[in-house]
């Protein structure tokens, strides 16, 4: 009745899945669940062994690399049941509840249905900073907010999905990179799919220094241009994205490029201190964006 999906690649799920598997058996309900080690080193692919104990889960490992979106594809279309319940190999259920609070909407008619993200309380080290403080002003958002504008925020580490939209929509995105939630949640709306956010968080553990996380960030920011490069009437929520066209509609895009060429250094040095503003973080993407376009 639900396929658990893991996508897998350098991390360690042993507490995941025994978390997971647990709720699913005392739900009584009939289950899978698929890793996919997308390559990983070879110290993480002996999990396998351990993994494969629990009940009704496999631990599958590709020969090579195959990136996110076509292991998501993958772990789809080899799953039994048309509930597909897709979660980060870097997270963990905040609630003892969490899959019963999923089962209850096994039988709905909505197409995609968002948990959320959480942040522990405890703050990283300064390397880690801006991801930590990103995720707790733009992630850990509650359901009744991200419910108004349901297409924005679609964290692809933790929903339900039905297994014919998933591998309907998913086969559409045909690049790799960071940054292509968006790309999904824009053509959630376009082909209309009923999507319903609750409150059912996982905590976000798996969190990447601040250096790495902004290279990310710069890689979705052109991911963005991308879109809008290939399909400018594409609908879509990204308070980013609309900025951007709006900003090469009236020509403000040479601004924004100036801008972000004279003040790069000093926008680096406040996102990866110890104290990021988030603030500074939108300036900083939308002058990268606006300047990376301008320049291909």
């Amino acid at each position: 009745m639900i396929s658990v999906l893991i996508p897998v690649y350098n991390y360690d799920i042993a507490e995941l899945v025994k978390t997971v598997h647990r709720q699913l058996v005392l739900c009584a309900i009939p289950f899978e669940m698929i890793c996919l080690d997308d390559a990983s080193e070879v110290r993480f692919q002996n999990q396998k062994t351990d993994i494969e104990t629990y009940a009704f889960t496999t631990y599958y490992i590709s020969e090579d690399n195959q990136g996110r979106i076509a292991t998501r594809q993958q772990l789809a279309t080899s799953a039994t049941y048309d509930n597909l319940l897709f979660l980060d190999a870097d997270v963990l259920p905040k609630s003892d509840a969490f899959i019963k609070n999923y089962v209850a909407y096994l039988t709905s008619n909505t197409g995609a249905i968002y948990g959320g993200f959480a942040y522990q309380d405890e703050r990283p080290e300064k390397a880690f900073m801006l991801r930590y403080i990103y995720g707790k002003n733009n992630e850990e958002i509650p359901a009744f907010k991200r419910n108004k504008h349901p297409y924005k925020i679609v964290i692809s580490g933790n929903f339900l999905i039905k297994k014919d939209i998933f591998t309907a929509i998913n086969s559409k995105i045909k690049y790799e990179g960071y940054g292509f939630d968006n790309y999904f949640g824009a053509l959630l709306k376009t082909e209309q799919i009923k999507v319903l956010h609750i409150d059912n968080e996982v905590y976000h553990l798996g969190i990447e220094p601040s250096e790495t996380y902004l290279s990310k960030k710069e890689k979705a920011a052109l991911t963005l241009v991308q879109l809008y490069n290939d399909d400018p009437l594409l609908e879509h929520d990204n308070h980013l994205l609309k900025l951007f066209t709006t900003f090469k509609r009236y020509k403000l895009n040479y601004l924004a490029s100036f801008f972000f060429k004279v003040s790069q250094t000093a926008l680096r040095k406040n996102l990866l201190g110890s104290r990021p503003n988030i603030n500074y973080l939108q300036l900083y993407r939308i002058g990268y964006m606006c300047s990376k376009d301008l320049q291909s």
